[in-house]
Formats: C-alpha cells, structure tokens, sequence
C-alpha cells in the first residue's frame, strides 16, 4: 500500500531537516521551495551540540568536514576598550555535551542536507514551487502552488509548515489581526569576508562577542578559517519600509558603513577596524511574533520560524528547527498511522522548550546590550566568575 508523502512547505535548514528525519522513519516527504534554485546564501551559523547532535546522525556533519569550525573557545569583551572579560574553552564541548559545537557558513549545511534529501528515495524536492494555498480534513491535505505562471496541486497526508518568519501556513491557521511579525527595534548587519582582508588575530579559531550598550559585536571564522563572518547587532530606531511585515526580502537589505561606524564610533579602535573592513554590509530588521498555544492543528504543523522565530540573543534560530524534526521523527515513529496525531504529539513535545528558549533568547539582549552601573556589574561578574559556572548555564540547551 502506497503510502501519501507529508508535505513540506519550505526547503530551508528546517524544511531538508523534516524530511530527513521522516524519512528515517519511513515517511515520504515532498518539499516545495519558492526559490528557482539552492543558491550560496547567507551567512554563519552557530550550531550548538543540541543541534550537532541530530546532524551527526542524519549524517550531515560528515559532509561539513573541512568547512565546518570549531572554535577553540568563545572570548568576550568589552566593546568601549577591547578588554577581555572571559574567555570560555570549548575544546572540550564533545565530551561535555556529546557533541561538538560548530560555525558554519549556512550554504554549506544547506548544501550538505541538499545532498542528503537527494540521495534518498523517500524525499522529493521541487524548485520553484510557492505554496499559494491549501485544505485540509480527517483525510490530508490537498496543497496549491506555483511554479511561475502555472499552478499545481499536491496531496498529502499531513503539511508542514517550515515557511519561515511570514508563514503562509501560519496565516492560515492564526487570525492574521493578532498574529502578525513585530519588528523589535533590533537590527542586524551582516557581512562576511576573506580573512586575507582581516588581521590574523580575527581569524583565530575563536567565537567572540563584544558587548556594548544597546549593541554587541560577533565575529568567527567560517570555512576553514578562509572567510569571516561578522555580526553587529543594535538597537535603533530604524523605521523604513524594510521594516514593515510584508516588506520583501527584508533580509536582504543593503546597510551604508558610514552609518554603521558612526554608531560605534565610541567602540574601541580594533572593533572599529573590523567593522571597517567589509565593502558591503546587509542590514536585517529583526522580527519577533507571538508565542502560539499549539504549533498544530488537524493535519497541519509549523516548524521552525514559522513556529517560534527566535531573536539572535542565544544563537538557536536554526538549531531549534533542527529540533522540531527531531521531534517530528520521534511523533511519526509513535503514532504514524494518524498523522493528525502525530502532529499534536510533536507539538505538546516542542511547545514547551522551545518557547523557553524564545523567551530566553530575548532576555538575552538586555544582558548583552547593558550600560552605565548594570554594564559594569555584568562586567564583573565574567570577569570573577569561573569558567566553569559560566558554561555550566548553557547545560540546558546544549544537552537536551
């Protein structure tokens, strides 16, 4: 008996990630992705153990190899005068959580689970597909979409929404007056660069964080050490049309450095040289949305974005959608002969950590971005505390 394939709507880091973990359950998948083609987007990405350990067993971080980093440590400053405030070792992450902590530029693990999805039989990828729409019943899912002037119909036995921040399976579902993206006066600029461009002392195996008042600094080597991404991240007033919900392709908006600079012109001479470097920076208003009371209903579930956004705080946007198909796999494996069910079970199982985490990842920002008499009591505290208790607070999202 044939088996109907669920439906992904989406082919990001979450969407390959589903239909991987189905199919290590003996779910069918077809995933529908909007853009024409994978293409070498992006910047890096932080992968936390959590999220390294449910790669290594899709058999992802084979294939990153050589393009992966694993920093030696994290080392966080401050960003006025560039003292180091801590620096916190992880050449032990491996034993201490069970897997290994990697940077990695997101093309490269797009790339890696592209080649896994199309090396096995249970998963159909199609480009250039948009999901336009869809019903569902007791029975499936029947889903619409388009590929440039033609539409198409897909059924299913369940969707997956992994559609990211604008979700039109979450539009769907969640009345779109209370549930719209907020833009949360945080931006991000983004940049990556050849770390030929770049002093040697930022392309150390290193992930470092400056910190600022109402703003911080990450930088890390991606490739082998051949790239560098650079993160900066502040609170302003930005109120352009980048910024509104519906705006496209917000993430792709190009920042002038002048105005970068001039917000951390009070920084300190190297991370000011830094920022110097890149030619051409992205700007990326952040977006929060409310937390959901459930991430499925009937024969449809969000996963990722779409589910929960997370704000950069924590660095788990990606390593929480490869947690939802982890979860996902887990819920099929259990109740796989009613897709309905499975979906709220891989909900009740998500819902809690995973806005735990959200909640947790905005909290973050006020610790980062302190200044006057709480800045310096933060300051002091890394620079009392032992490593040791420091890493220790990271225990609940790493070894889950």
């Amino acid at each position: 008996m044939e088996v109907s394939p669920i439906v992904i709507a989406g082919g990001g880091v979450g969407g390959l990630c589903a239909a991987l973990a189905l199919a290590r359950v003996g779910r069918p998948t077809l995933v529908l992705e909007r853009a024409p083609a994978f293409r070498e987007v992006g910047a890096g990405l932080q992968l936390a153990p959590n999220a390294t350990r449910i790669l290594r067993d899709y058999g992802a971080l084979e294939l990153l190899d050589g393009l992966a980093v694993a920093p030696a440590a994290v080392v966080i400053r401050r960003g006025r005068d560039g003292a180091r405030l801590t620096r916190l070792s992880l050449r032990h992450a491996e034993k201490r959580w069970g897997a290994p902590y990697f940077n990695v530029h997101r093309a490269d693990l797009l790339s890696a689970l592209v080649t896994l999805a199309n090396q096995n039989s249970l998963i159909e990828i199609r480009n250039d597909a948009t999901v336009t729409g869809f019903v569902q019943d007791e029975q499936g899912v029947a889903v619409t979409y388009r590929t440039q002037d033609e539409t198409h119909r897909a059924s299913g036995a369940a969707l997956i929404g992994a559609d990211g921040l604008r979700s039109l399976a979450r539009a769907r579902l969640e009345d779109p007056d209370k549930d719209q993206p907020r833009y949360t006066g945080h931006t991000a600029w983004r940049a990556v660069i050849p770390a030929t461009d770049l002093p040697p002392a930022f392309s150390e195996p290193a992930s470092n964080l400056w910190l600022g008042a109402k703003a911080h600094l990450v930088h890390y080597p991606l490739r082998g050490g051949a790239l560098v991404n650079i993160v900066a991240l502040v609170e302003d007033d930005w109120r352009g049309e980048e910024t509104r919900p519906d705006a496209p392709r917000f993430w792709e908006q190009v920042g002038d450095r002048d105005t970068l600079l001039e917000r951390f012109k009070s920084w300190s001479p190297a991370a000011r040289e830094l920022l110097s470097a890149p030619d051409r920076w992205l700007r990326w208003p952040l977006f929060d949305r409310p937390k959901l009371e459930s991430y499925a209903r009937g024969r449809t579930a969000l996963l990722g974005d779409a589910a929960h956004p997370m704000l950069p705080y924590l660095a788990q946007g990606a390593a929480q959608a490869i947690e939802d198909s982890a979860a996902l796999s887990l819920a099929f494996l259990e109740f796989g002969k009613d897709p309905g069910k499975a979906l709220a079970q891989y909900s009740i199982a998500r819902l809690p950590r995973a806005s735990q985490i959200q909640q947790a990842s905005r909290a973050q920002a006020d610790v980062y971005h302190m200044a006057g008499a709480r800045a310096l009591a933060r300051d002091l505290v890394l620079r009392l505390a032992p490593s040791r208790s420091l890493m220790a607070r990271q225990n609940w999202i790493y070894s889950a």
